[in-house]
């Protein structure tokens, strides 16, 4: 007879307000393999993961492992069973250590004094053993994205978990560290831990599963065998229907300069040095330039600065030739669209109705509100249904639907919907695809790129290589705040530019031609 499968999720269905999200889907996983979760932004594989790590209740199906049913009522269950999750977006305590945040509820302590050397020496041992080097006593707030997930994966390591749960691990890391990552997963599977791997992203399941699982709007539609098997197959079982993997645009023709900054210098918040440093740069309308760097290297205050989030030290920005260097957010808002790279932090508030946030920046103007000051309800409510047509917003219910509780997908494709839709010259697009599945993708490079085509200056910035090379008509590289080469996409390679992104080389602008 077979060996039992490491865990059976059977028959699971979980329902939200106006929304099945799983509906009656079953998952079975081997012990030893690296079983990937695929399906769109809203297709259920979050929620379908937090019911195995006890943080929802499914009000039917059953769960078993090693083929005995168990009840799983809270995260502490799903520890004692050797289960554990790296989420989304970490569950760290930022002022904690590496340390603190790994042995966080299972401290061992003898007459009510912490044993830290005891559990320094197995995170070390694990560290070593694993290839997941950390500073034990670095803080959560000091260290990198790819750093904090390391402190994440040896939270899971130092509870002796067996089945382990990453949930989309790689949206936020650099290509340096994806490829550290599906190493360590391979060595985890080698080990005998059996690893549950939700992503959207093709090429990465493609190299690290044995066998994808496929959801689509919260329905179970197959699983395959990765070799069996190509990408352009996986995209269609995911979205329903053939999907373009390569941005199709005909060349850029750019007009007169919207974006012009000139010696921009922005301070930083985390240490004494300048995260921007005198950086000058224009942006044409027809034209779509592309900031690409590692992430933490000035990219963000870089933004921060053109939006009004943060002040210069010094420097001038002007849009369509009107200094906006100190004129506050509202108005420079009436010319600028920006996409923020934290949905969460800028792009919403995550407790109000999809229908207010949809109309944030736009509430005072005439079409929401009256001569009197009032809102217009009615007007309101009908603007983000045009919208959520148009841009495919999938949400319980409607424009009445709480932010917070529609996925991340969604509520991506919401802001974006908003700031497209808005009357603008420029377009700061940062990070736009993050966590957005192919479908998905494909639908946001297009509206760029009709952004572009309708005349309107974009500004991209991006982690992502193949988003990087595939959508810009020029790209500007920064590293350590500054710019250190200009590349025209089409005549340059991915390795020339992960080379210029790790400060291995640098230009003036005069290679671009």
């Amino acid at each position: 007879m077979d060996a039992p499968y490491a865990i059976e999720m059977l028959n699971i269905t979980k329902r939200f307000p106006g929304i099945v999200a799983n509906d009656n889907i079953t998952l079975q996983l081997k012990k030893g393999e690296i079983l990937a979760l695929l399906g769109e932004n809203g297709a259920g594989k979050s929620t379908l993961m937090s019911v195995l790590f006890g943080l929802y209740q499914a009000e039917e199906g059953i769960i078993k492992k090693d083929g005995v049913e168990v009840k799983i009522n809270d995260p502490n269950d799903a520890n004692d069973l050797g289960i554990g999750m790296v989420h989304q977006h970490f569950k760290l305590v930022q002022c904690f250590t590496v340390l603190q945040n790994i042995i966080l509820g299972v401290e061992t302590t003898k007459n009510g004094i912490l044993q830290m050397d005891e559990a320094r020496k197995k995170v070390m041992a694990l560290s070593e053993k694993y290839g997941l080097k950390v500073d034990p006593d670095a803080k959560i707030e000091d260290i990198t994205v790819g750093m904090q997930q390391r402190t994440e994966i040896l939270k899971m390591l130092y509870r002796d978990n067996e089945i382990l749960i990453f949930d989309e691990p790689t949206a936020v890391l650099t290509p340096q560290e994806i490829k550290e990552l599906m190493q360590i997963m391979k060595n985890l599977a080698r080990e005998g831990k059996s690893i549950l791997f939700i992503s959207h992203k093709l090429n990465e399941i493609m190299e690290v599963a044995d066998r994808v699982s496929v959801l689509r709007r919260g329905k179970y539609i197959g699983t395959v065998e990765v070799k069996n098997t190509t990408q352009e197959e996986l995209s269609r079982m995911m979205v329903g229907r053939d999907v373009q993997l390569v941005v199709d645009k005909t060349p850029a023709k750019p007009g007169r300069v919207i974006l012009n900054v000139e010696n921009m210098t922005v301070a930083s918040r985390t240490h004494a040095n300048n995260a921007v440093k005198n950086v000058s740069f224009q942006v044409r309308e027809g034209e779509i330039v592309c900031i690409a760097g590692i992430d933490g290297n000035g990219q963000t205050e870089l933004v921060y600065g053109l939006s009004g989030l943060e002040p210069l030290v010094s420097g001038k920005i002007e849009v369509d030739g009107v200094d906006i260097t100190k004129m506050p957010i509202r108005k420079r808002a009436k010319d600028m669209s920006h996409i923020p790279e934290d949905r969460h932090k800028h792009g919403m508030v995550l407790d109000y109705p999809l229908e207010y946030n949809m109309v944030l920046q736009e509430y005072h103007q005439p079409d929401f509100t009256t001569p009197a000051g009032f809102l217009k309800r009615k007007e309101i409510r009908e603007y983000p249904e045009k919208l959520e047509e148009r841009f495919d917003v999938r949400s319980g219910q409607g424009p009445i639907t709480i932010a917070r509780s529609m996925s991340g997908g969604n509520q991506q494709k919401a802001i974006i919907a908003r700031e497209v839709d808005k009357d603008h010259k420029l377009l700061i697009a940062v990070q736009p695809v993050r966590g957005l599945d192919v479908g998905a993708i494909e639908f946001i490079h297009r509206q760029l790129i009709e952004e572009r085509d309708a005349g309107k200056a974009v500004l991209l910035v991006s982690l992502e290589l193949e988003e990087v090379m595939n959508v810009s008509d020029r790209i500007l590289v920064m590293y350590e705040g500054e710019i250190v080469g200009e590349l025209d996409p089409k005549k340059t390679t991915s390795e020339e530019l992960g080379l210029y992104m790790a400060g291995a080389k640098r230009n003036t602008g005069k290679e671009a031609g």
